[in-house]
C-alpha cells in the first residue's frame, strides 16, 4: 500500500505534513492577535519578525521598519551585554529555555527572554515576552467589534 502523505514526529506526536504545515497559520495568528509586543529574533540578533502590537509599541524608534535590523541597535551597551549573557545561557542546555529580565511598575508587567528550538530542541533564536498583571476591565463575552463602536 502506498501512502499520499509524509508523517513527522514532533514531541512524541505523529502529525502529516499538511498538518503542520497548517499549525504554521494559527501559531502566527495567535501570535498577530496577542496585545502584548511580540518581537522574534534570531541567534545573531536580527529581527525576524514584529507582532502588530510590537510594531505598534516601537513606533517612535521605527516600528515595522525594524524588521531585519539587529536588535542590538535598538538597546545601550549594558542591555546589549544582559541579552548576549542569556542568549548564550540558553544554548547551554536544552533545558534554559525561560528567563526573568525585569518588571515594568508603570505598566505593572513582567517581562521575560524565551528561547525558541526546533523539533530537535536546538536553539533557533529568542523573544522577549510581556505579561500585564492587571486585572481584565473588558466586560466579559462582549461581542461589539472595533467597528460598531
Amino acid at each position: 500500500m502506498r501512502w499520499g502523505f509524509w508523517c513527522i514526529c514532533v514531541a512524541g506526536d505523529w502529525m502529516r505534513k499538511d498538518d503542520i504545515m497548517e499549525l504554521g497559520a494559527y501559531f502566527k495568528s495567535i501570535i498577530d492577535q496577542d496585545r502584548a509586543a511580540v518581537v522574534i529574533c534570531s541567534l545573531d540578533h536580527k529581527i525576524i519578525y514584529m507582532n502588530p502590537a510590537a510594531a505598534a509599541n516601537y513606533h517612535k524608534y521605527g516600528g515595522a521598519e525594524l524588521l531585519g535590523k539587529s536588535l542590538l541597535d535598538c538597546h545601550g551597551a549594558h542591555s546589549n551585554e544582559r541579552i548576549k549573557e542569556v542568549v548564550a545561557w540558553f544554548a547551554k542546555s536544552e533545558e534554559n529555555n525561560l528567563i526573568y529580565t525585569s518588571h515594568n511598575e508603570k505598566q505593572n508587567k513582567d517581562v521575560y527572554m524565551v528561547a525558541l528550538r526546533d523539533a530537535d530542541k536546538k536553539l533557533i533564536g529568542y523573544y522577549e515576552k510581556h505579561e500585564y498583571r492587571n486585572k481584565e476591565n473588558m466586560e466579559k463575552y462582549h461581542m461589539t467589534s472595533k467597528s460598531e463602536v
